[in-house]
């Protein structure tokens, strides 16, 4: 029978880690109360036990989930660990348990708690990287188009094969500030890495012309008798302005600390992403 119990269970944020997870709650036949990782600052009242990573079980666990729930779980199991969920680690659980008792219909059962919140969850993480697919600008430093964006989820991995196949010939680097990771490409090398922050140098004349342009052609396609402020904000919101070209973002919003790999990013290439190991 299924102990719940108050034990905390504390992983290193991986997805094989969380997969031992999965492993040591059913080799132990516990619920843990909560499963956290190290960066989450929080006073810990319940005894907690730390789950180490290991290969062998994550990949038991990763090769079960296809055979039992489907192939459709595992994407969905996939998106869901990357959202911004409160406890996502804890519901993902959950509905693996679901999972493992009623195969691939645990798709379907979307009136089930654990379901219905993973389920809003992956849609909000879906519906941020399309929106971010269009409105995402760069900008030309050192021949290198540089992004930066905020999100709320981690999107980069959603973000990855629709600008490695758009830009295939060039090199870019998108910086996520939210997460401290960043999508670098070279061409026909791509990874996401570790950063812990990123200055970019003053724009030059090409580039702030190049802006300028940008936000005239904003201003001059808008019908001015149908300025619509509510309805802009419905299709654009707000929260992505911040880094949009032709919103004009002041160059003191940028990060004060340099990340010290910028300039490599900026002149290496794919050297830069040899001597950083990917996160994805």
């Amino acid at each position: 029978m299924l102990d719940r119990s108050n034990m905390i269970y504390l992983y290193d944020g991986s997805f094989n880690g969380l997969l031992c997870c999965v492993f040591e709650s059913y080799d132990k036949r516990e619920m843990p109360a909560e499963i956290l990782t190290p960066d989450i600052p929080q006073a810990i009242l319940f005894p907690v036990k730390e789950i180490m990573t290991d290969p062998q079980k994550a990949n038991r666990v990763l090769a079960s989930i296809p055979k039992k729930m489907g192939h459709a779980a595992l994407d969905f199991l996939r998106h869901a660990f990357l959202t911004c969920l409160p406890q996502k680690e804890l519901h993902i659980l959950r509905f693996m348990r679901m999972g493992y008792c009623h195969g691939p219909s645990v798709m379907a059962i979307l009136a089930n708690d654990a379901m219905h919140i993973l389920f809003k969850a992956v849609k909000h993480l879906k519906n941020e990287s399309h929106l971010l697919k269009g409105f995402l600008r760069f900008s030309v430093f050192h021949n290198v188009l540089v992004g930066e964006i905020e999100p709320k989820n981690y999107v980069l991995p959603l973000l990855r094969q629709h600008f490695c196949q758009r830009y295939p010939e060039e090199s870019f680097f998108i910086f996520d500030k939210t997460h401290g990771m960043a999508l670098a490409y070279h061409p026909y090398q791509s990874a996401i890495i570790a950063v812990e922050d990123l200055v970019l140098p003053e724009p030059d004349k090409k580039e702030q012309s190049f802006r300028e342009l940008w936000r005239l052609f904003y201003e001059t396609i808008e019908v001015k008798g149908r300025h619509n402020p509510q309805c802009r904000m419905s299709h654009m919101p707000k929260r992505y302005w911040k880094y949009m070209t032709e919103f004009n973002r002041p160059q003191e919003s940028l990060p004060m600390s340099a990340y010290p790999g910028g300039k490599k990013l900026l002149d290496g290439g794919s050297d830069f992403i040899k001597m950083h190991p990917p996160l994805y």
